[in-house]
């Protein structure tokens, strides 16, 4: 994809996210758009919330050990103000961001920047996340991205918590988490 201008010059943006269980391939997915993108010489900004320091504390990782530099923060609007002159913004995990996340990827839009999200659809439990169901009914483009369910081997959409903790936000990986498919995560 690229930046197309219309009729009057303008630069269009649009919003991509990239939304699947954990271990899908999300953030490569992420990191691959954001590299292209920086081969095709646009600037671009990356960021991920300030609480996901799993692999690194400003390097947005994929499980495959992939990375990308990004700026963490801890809300939304920080966004707009640090995303001046640039072509194309990721945002990483964007389950986690606050209510304002959709509005902030709105505006981006508006001014003609490229932004790609990827985050959970879904939480442990098997619903709906965080602001991503406001992302994806905005988005322009979506990418639903699918995992190997560690039991049978289909295909994946579910985030399994392999732990008591019932909270909604418990960062963790695969000590703490599987891929399952819709039936063995109800089967548990």
């Amino acid at each position: 994809m690229f930046i197309e201008p219309n009729l009057t010059g303008e630069r269009r943006g649009w919003i991509e996210v990239i939304c699947g269980s954990m271990f899908s391939g999300k953030t490569e997915e992420l990191i691959r758009r954001l590299k292209r993108a920086r081969i095709a010489n646009l600037k671009t900004e990356i960021f991920k919330p300030a609480i996901d320091t799993r692999y690194d504390e400003v390097e947005v990782v994929s499980h495959d050990s992939n990375s990308i530099h990004s700026t963490p923060i801890e809300n939304s609007q920080t966004i707009l103000l640090l995303a001046q002159d640039v072509d194309v913004v990721g945002i990483d995990e964007a389950q986690f961001f606050d209510d304002e996340i959709m509005n902030v990827c709105e505006t981006l839009a508006l001014r003609g920047i490229r932004v790609i999200v990827a985050g959970l659809d879904m939480d442990y439990l098997g619903r709906p996340f965080g602001q991503m169901p406001n992302l994806l009914a905005i988005a322009d483009y979506i990418t639903k991205l699918h995992a190997i369910c560690m039991k049978c081997g289909n295909i994946a959409n579910v985030s399994y918590r392999k732990t008591q903790d019932e909270s909604q936000v418990l960062l963790g990986e695969k000590d703490t988490y599987e891929p399952r498919c819709r039936k063995c995560y109800h089967e548990k």
